[in-house]
């Protein structure tokens, strides 16, 4: 999986993780991946909802150490 761009998000906490996912969004191109580091839990919910409604794929997430890594696809 080729990383287009990595925005680090750990320690913010609701809604900023998302508010600045969707700025990073707004610079890529369609099919390039942005790769999110957070450590707010409730980045899952919003990620995951915000990734669907605008049409974006969540390729892969996962948690390690209380960092939760999003790896999300433009549409």
């Amino acid at each position: 999986m080729e990383i287009t761009k990595v925005l680090d998000a750990k320690g913010l906490a609701c809604p900023m993780p998302i508010v600045r996912t969707k700025k990073a969004m707004n610079e890529l191109e369609t099919g390039q991946i942005l790769e999110v580091h957070a450590t707010d839990q409730g980045s899952k919910n919003d990620l995951t909802a915000w990734a669907k409604s605008g049409g974006h794929e969540i390729v892969k997430d996962t948690e390690e150490d209380g960092i939760l890594k999003f790896w999300i696809k433009k549409g």
